[in-house]
């Protein structure tokens, strides 16, 4: 069964390598440990046909039940809240039971989905699980959450953004059940953001504009160098820390990272569709749970995209799906284009992919030099590389508003074999690393 985790593998096995205090080594060795024996069991759910969708009759509301699992690993717990209970004195269950809460509104308010699989489906979760674990998870029937290692994570019930983006694995599985793997698992993880990130603005009643655009934005401990786990707005932003490195997500196809690590990148990748839906939701207007999201969302459900899509067949999908919503000449149309164009996934004309249409073929060692950094956080995790100073920004990445410019150092991946590297770190092969 594929268990999707909020933290990825690459950045808790960098955190392992890294960290001096043997407790905290124990932590995050044993959250790995957990996520690979929940990957390894059996599939809870195959996919489903799509439930229906909307205008199927006044739904009855969520069904939310929070249990606890008191710190240990039996799940799902004791039952501490059920569906129109009072608040508890734990705030951890009380933030988790909102959190769903706001997730299924967003849903049902937005696009007319009740619930996970669009006809009710309990919407069940466990706080406290182990101790200090350090992510969250959906593990196809369920959301789980760890309190944190103390130490860079704290609870993962309070960013319903992180909440959101579980669930929508959730409603991923049920509806396109996109394969976990390469290019699609990067959609499916940047569906989920995409949904996490309008569960939190849906919730606030925010536009566009006025959204942060992050992911996980509450569950670093203070005196971590960063602001969240991803951005939407600005991949490769979103931390900067000593112990964690720099946020290696592309934004563009030019710092596509082709790897093996991470069921290819899934993580890392997902970057570049999630820019792509930051740049129509902010170029639309308004509320990015409006106009975008229903392109996003019809394209999820419609039954037409392939569990094995592209970003080209995704991109393409949702120029589709847009025409069919608002018609070829409107202003969404012409969005998704420039969007999809912008990131690097489609041409200029709106209906050829870019060039190299197929990532698969290139090597990481013929990467630009963004892509070479970013593998380099990975490599990291799975040696005994020095981290000491964190991977450079993509150099292909123009800085954001609020992160100068740094100067452009050599691609290690094409410098003269004969100069000495600035940074000390040998060289891995592709296929030891990942």
């Amino acid at each position: 069964m594929t268990v999707h985790h909020i933290v990825p593998p690459y950045l808790l096995e960098h955190l392992e390598q890294t960290t001096d205090d043997p407790n905290l080594r124990a932590r995050y060795r044993q959250s790995l440990q957990h996520d690979a024996v929940f990957r390894a069991r059996p599939s809870a759910t195959q996919r489903q046909d799509a439930a229906p969708l909307q205008d199927e009759g006044p739904t009855q509301g969520p069904r939310r039940v929070v249990h606890d699992a008191e710190h240990g690993t039996s799940l799902p717990g004791t039952v501490v809240r059920a569906e129109g209970d009072p608040a508890t004195t734990d705030l951890t269950v009380n933030q988790a039971y909102d959190g769903t809460g706001a997730t299924w509104a967003m849903f049902q308010e937005s696009f007319g989905r009740d619930s996970i699989d669009g006809a009710g489906l309990p919407l069940s979760s466990t706080v406290h699980f182990d101790r200090g674990y350090a992510n969250a998870f959906w593990d196809g029937t369920q959301m789980v959450f760890g309190d944190g290692d103390g130490e860079i994570f704290g609870d993962f019930t309070r960013s319903i953004d992180v909440t959101g983006h579980e669930l929508t694995h959730g409603v991923t599985q049920y509806t396109a059940n996109l394969a976990y793997e390469g290019q699609s698992g990067a959609l499916n993880e940047s569906i989920s953001d995409v949904f996490g990130s309008l569960a939190k603005q849906h919730h606030r009643g925010q536009s566009a504009a006025d959204a942060d655009w992050l992911i996980g934005a509450d569950i670093f401990r203070p005196g971590v160098s960063g602001v969240a786990l991803r951005s939407l707005k600005a991949p490769g932003t979103a931390y900067d820390d000593p112990r964690l490195g720099r946020d290696p997500q592309p934004a563009h196809m030019s710092g596509y990272v082709e790897t093996t690590a991470d069921h290819g990148g899934v993580h890392i990748n997902s970057g570049i569709p999630n820019h792509a839906f930051y740049l129509v939701a902010t170029a639309l207007g308004g509320n990015a749970y409006g106009d975008a999201g229903r392109i996003w969302y019809d394209t999820l459900t419609s039954g037409e995209l392939s569990e094995t899509a592209t970003f080209i067949d995704f991109a393409q999908a949702t120029l589709a799906t847009a025409e069919s919503l608002f018609g070829a000449d409107s202003p969404q149309v012409s969005a998704v284009a420039t969007a999809w164009t912008e990131v690097g996934v489609l041409q200029s004309d709106s209906s050829e992919p870019s060039q190299p249409s197929e990532p698969s073929e290139r090597s990481e060692r013929s990467q630009p030099s963004g892509s070479a950094e970013s593998v380099e956080l990975m490599r990291a995790a799975k040696t005994a590389l020095s981290t000491a100073t964190p991977p450079r920004p993509p150099a292909s990445m123009p800085p954001t508003p609020d992160q100068p410019a740094e100067p452009a150092e050599p691609d290690p991946a094409t410098a003269d074999p004969d100069t000495p590297a600035k940074d000390s770190h040998p060289e891995t092969s592709a296929s030891g690393s990942d």
